[in-house]
């Protein structure tokens, strides 16, 4: 939750201003990491793992763009999304920034913050602005298939978001709802039961568990429908790597929980049907971050690699470039209902909430 001692308070002080070691700014007002300005960014942020595929993104949909940089590996683009014509209409066009997060909850968690920061704090005073918009951020990546049911190419997108690294332990966020607080007692059992006996680590793995903001789910899945992408709705575990983190036996030192894409296969979370339909490396962090702060937050994640088939889609930028279709649509369409939304500091829940 976010903490009101950070924010001005109600005669509009400022709070005292945040450190040069613990918000660093460049001499051009730039933070450090993307090396952007805060007049560069769009309040509607797509985020991808890829560099490379921020450039593409920008180049086939985004017109006009303001902003092209790249810095450490980072890449960030900024222009206008004009969704007209074709199988669906936006009504209005949407600036749009599409950024790198790079691989990991580690490197997201860096993007995220100079995201947020670059939107909520004021950095010629380095102090917390009174209000500020809304984000609304979606993120589009690849991922693999859980169930044997789901085709190659299907979207996925995220309701719960499972979080087997231990980013988000360091944000002290609520439960968004019961059904959180519930899954992380039922999946700790599930890590407990599923490792070897007398595991160095037995214990020691306990999932955390974020959830997508409702609307833009609803949003992500009518979008979809409207475009014909057959996409899935369903829990994502976010994984601290790709191979033995996410079940993958081929180093010479054994997983500490073996099979662990069938353990979350198996898996029954009890929503109305909805399964573990897919693993990655990002959203787990992305949810609980972004809501802890009240700003929206969503994942859409075609699947290329299927687990229980043990198949991969070397053909897989089409996919993305549906999802990523869906994806900007759903944040026009969002954006268009609410045009005005903003966070009023110091409390980010619903009274609070101004436009929407």
């Amino acid at each position: 939750m976010a903490d009101p001692k950070r924010c001005p308070d109600g005669a509009g002080q400022h709070t005292p201003a945040f450190s040069e070691a613990d918000l660093p700014i460049d001499d051009q007002g730039r933070v450090y990491h993307l090396q952007i300005k805060p007049e560069q960014i769009a309040p509607d942020i797509l985020l991808v793992g890829d560099p490379g595929r921020a450039e593409s993104v920008g180049s086939m949909f985004l017109r006009d763009v303001e902003v092209a940089h790249q810095h450490r590996g980072l890449v960030t683009v900024t222009g206008i999304f004009e969704g007209t014509g074709g199988r669906a209409t936006i009504i209005s066009p949407l600036k749009t920034t599409v950024t790198t997060s790079g691989m990991g909850t580690p490197s997201l968690e860096i993007v995220v913050n100079e995201l947020v920061a670059m939107n909520e704090i004021d950095i010629a005073t380095r102090t917390r602005k009174a209000d500020f918009p809304r984000l609304h951020v979606l993120r589009i990546g690849t991922s693999g298939a859980l169930q044997a049911s789901t085709r190659l190419g299907t979207p996925i997108i995220t309701s719960y978001a499972i979080g087997m690294d231990n980013t988000g332990l360091f944000y002290e966020t609520p439960h968004p709802d019961g059904t959180c607080q519930r899954l992380e007692q039922e999946l700790g059992h599930l890590m407990r039961n599923s490792m070897r006996p007398g595991s160095r680590f037995w214990g020691r793995i306990h999932p955390y568990v974020a959830r997508s903001e409702p609307v833009m789910v609803q949003g992500l899945e009518e979008t979809a429908a409207r475009l014909g992408v057959p996409a899935r709705i369903g829990l994502t575990a976010s994984n601290s790597g790709f191979f033995a983190c996410q079940g993958r036996d081929v180093a010479r030192v054994q997983p500490s929980v073996p099979e662990l894409d069938r353990v979350f296969s198996e898996f029954d979370p009890r929503l109305g049907g909805q399964r573990i339909e897919n693993m990655e490396m990002e959203a787990s962090f992305l949810l609980h971050f972004l809501g802890g702060l009240g700003h929206w937050a969503g994942a859409i994640c075609p699947t290329i690699a299927n687990r229980r088939w043990n198949t991969f889609d070397h053909q897989y930028q089409e996919s993305i470039a549906l999802a990523t279709e869906v994806g900007l649509r759903t944040l026009a369409s969002l954006r268009n209902r609410y045009p005005d939304a903003r966070l009023r500091c110091p409390s980010m829940e619903a009274p609070d909430v101004m436009g929407g």
